[in-house]
């Protein structure tokens, strides 16, 4: 029984619910989990074909669209093309158990005013019969368990549909514990007012990342970046104004790191103060972030909403900017450091020092590391 699953990158984001964070896999082999499921369902239910549909509530939530359901792991015919497609949560016999969060059972696809035929159509495949179980997680559903064409028998009977409903309970503990083991391995790492990486992760990534850049020989950029007047928010407002407008702030990075076309880890370094590891990133691309970056706070209306313990909206504009600095590890790091933690702080001062420069310069701008000279 061969199961193609998706790649890790995607199967985190998935099991990313909306109220937890993180995107590391935590000590979860998350693709032996999603095999683990199919080749027990398999057991309980055999089948010719089989799959685990899991929704994506962080991209449904950020674009505001309509839910989609992706193929996250399967086996039999086609599935190799399937894995790491989609399915509207309109369509066919899967959306609809995803819906309404009942099982469904149907004998005669080809009778059946549910079933959605494209994927039939785009794999050169025939559904004669099939049966779609729900997978809960503490009352949500967020996916769905499917089998098609039942072996050695020409349909499903009421007993199969029992018994995946059953293994469906089994598989929502799985993917709970998955959800769980990320959550709890990540909060030693992540800044709980910002939700960003905090210091303690700062280093351990920064070395990892540098161990990459060693091997490969690409390159890594690093920017700092210290918020211009937080001070007189903390002073004229409060602390908590002071708070929100932080994680106002986390909010914009994480959304422009999203976005862009290349990895960044986005991190909180302390107080007012932001990091960005940019791993295979030189110190030009690195660069035209920095400015997006500052532009976009720049333009901000900050604490726009009621601020707690206030009465109204203070919204801040133009008071709150950023001082950035860009430094490079090819750039700004001399080729005759060979110790690791040597060639990380070489790095970190570069960033630093050239964040400080726009500070003591002016304010609301970037500045990159002068290049080192061996």
């Amino acid at each position: 029984m061969r199961i193609t699953v998706v790649k890790k990158a995607l199967i985190s984001r998935v099991l990313e619910r909306k109220q937890r964070s993180g995107q590391a896999s935590g000590e979860v082999d998350l693709e032996e989990m999603l095999k683990s499921i199919l080749k027990w369902a398999n057991e309980f239910v055999p089948s010719k074909s089989g799959s685990i549909l899991l929704d994506d509530p962080v991209l449904d939530y950020k674009l505001k669209k309509p839910g989609k359901l992706y193929f996250m792991a399967c086996f039999g015919t086609g599935s190799a093309s399937l894995t790491g497609s989609f399915l509207n949560i309109e369509d066919g016999i899967a959306g609809k158990t995803y819906r309404t969060g009942r099982a469904n059972m149907c004998t005669d696809a080809s009778k059946s005013k549910t079933f959605f035929s494209e994927i039939d159509r785009k794999i050169q495949h025939r559904t004669q019969s099939m049966v779609c179980v729900p997978i809960n997680i503490q009352g949500t559903t967020i996916g769905v368990l499917e089998l098609i064409n039942r072996v050695d028998k020409p349909n499903y009977s009421p007993k199969d549909l029992t018994l995946l409903k059953i293994f469906a309970g089994y598989t929502s503990t799985l993917i709970q514990n998955s959800l769980d083991a990320k959550r709890f391995s990540e909060l030693s790492v992540r800044d709980n007012l910002t939700g960003l990486y905090n210091d303690r992760y700062f280093f351990q990534r920064l070395s990892k990342e540098l161990g990459k850049s060693a091997r490969t020989g690409k390159d890594i950029s690093l920017i700092f970046m210290d918020l211009d007047n937080f001070k007189e928010i903390n002073d004229s407002h409060g602390h908590m104004a002071g708070s929100q407008l932080l994680t106002e702030v986390g909010k914009i990075v994480q959304e422009l790191v999203d976005n862009a076309p290349y990895d960044i880890v986005p991190l909180r370094y302390g107080g007012d103060e932001f990091t960005l590891i940019m791993p295979q990133t030189d110190v030009q691309f690195a660069t035209l972030f920095a400015e997006s970056l500052r532009n976009t706070i720049k333009d901000h209306t900050f604490l726009a909403r009621n601020v707690p313990g206030r009465a109204g909206a203070l919204k801040i504009k133009g008071v709150i900017t950023a001082s950035l600095g860009v430094a490079s590890l090819n750039k700004n790091v001399s080729k005759r450091l060979k110790k690791r933690n040597t060639i990380r702080e070489a790095l970190i001062k570069a960033a630093d020092t050239a964040m400080y420069k726009s500070k003591n310069t002016g304010k609301n701008k970037v500045t990159v590391a002068p290049k080192v000279s061996d």
